[in-house]
């Protein structure tokens, strides 16, 4: 369900949504998401001082706990 999330807020914000890959991986017991966007797209990602990637990182962390587990969101 938290990259289905991650995937639709991501392709909402970004003009060029077919250049965006998000992939998965676990570590410790913590699940690693790692946005790519494409390089023109990677401001409005992130937004102005960071609050877009913020919030996103904030429903990530609810979703997550929802389900019972860690989460993080990295942005490329």
């Amino acid at each position: 369900m938290t990259k289905e999330l991650i995937e639709y807020v991501a392709s909402s914000l970004v003009d060029h949504p077919e250049e965006m890959e998000i992939t998965e991986t676990e570590e410790e017991g913590l699940t690693v998401y790692r946005l790519h966007v494409a390089s023109r797209d990677i401001g409005k990602v992130i937004g102005r001082r960071g609050r877009v990637a913020r919030a996103m990182r904030t429903l990530l962390k609810v979703s997550a706990i929802q389900n019972h587990k860690r989460a993080i969101l990295e942005i490329d």
